[in-house]
């Protein structure tokens, strides 16, 4: 059986990506590798995610998806501290969920399993 549990994501600035989803969705800075010009940064349940600078990151089609207890919630609490989202928690193509970009314009979309399954699109 596989776990996926490391991506890496090719970003133009690795610092301004590094501080943003610290600061903006409370990762943690596992470690950086400034002379690579990359930082790993973990989730809660130890997921990793590698922003690494390269010359010419190309956003277009990627998407994270990041499951939150309640995304509601999540969506209120994040814009309270200043994030801001491309759309609140609505219906969607993928289900039910909010969404922002972060600095490179990748795709952050963010939901939960109970209104997926009770607001989401069939």
């Amino acid at each position: 059986m596989l776990k996926f549990d490391h991506l890496t994501l090719p970003v133009s600035d690795w610092r301004r990506s590094r501080d943003w989803y610290i600061e903006r969705l409370g990762m943690k800075l596992e470690f950086e590798l400034a002379e690579r010009r990359t930082a790993a940064l973990q989730d809660e349940h130890d997921f990793t995610i590698f922003v690494q600078q390269m010359d010419d990151p190309r956003p277009a089609g990627l998407a994270l998806y990041f499951q939150v207890q309640d995304v509601e919630v999540a969506h209120r609490s994040l814009a309270a501290r200043g994030v801001r989202f491309t759309h609140a928690p609505q219906p969607v193509f993928w289900g039910y969920g909010a969404e922002l970009a972060d600095p490179d314009g990748y795709l952050v979309r963010l939901w939960d399993e109970r209104t997926m399954k009770q607001k989401g699109s069939s």
